[in-house]
């Protein structure tokens, strides 16, 4: 049986061959560059960061690495051409390993989530 108690990022990781290993750290690199303030932690099971709540969470299998978070409507719209290709559902982008990673497109996806979490600053008038 697979290991499941990953406590760190880093188990999560070596639990993968070197190449998907990379890509793993591709993804977390353009997290921390791209939301410096996030907190790293493993959220069922999986990589996850968190930046006024879950901002994003991402995970590996055999064909592919998935980015995933609660993909808002607004998300959709803005990044629907760039998804088209790909494998989407409302959680889930599917990014194949045996295509280059869209580290651009990543990025983006990144700081639209860190936008999207921010809380508001303005204050409602009652």
């Amino acid at each position: 049986m697979a290991k499941t108690d990953y406590k760190t990022i880093n188990e999560y990781h070596k639990a993968f061959p070197k190449a998907v290993q990379e890509r793993m750290q591709a993804i977390r690199d353009i997290i921390h560059q791209s939301v410096p303030e996030a907190e790293e932690v493993i959220s069922y099971q999986i990589p996850c960061f968190k930046y006024y709540g879950y901002l994003i969470y991402y995970s590996s299998s055999a064909n592919h690495i998935s980015l995933l978070s609660p993909w808002s409507v607004a998300f959709l719209k803005k990044f629907e051409k760039e998804l088209s290709a790909l494998k989407v559902s409302r959680a889930a982008i599917q990014f194949k390993n045996k295509e280059e990673l869209p580290v651009g497109l990543i990025k983006r996806i990144v700081v639209f989530r860190k936008n999207e979490s921010k809380p508001s600053t303005v204050k409602s008038k009652k």
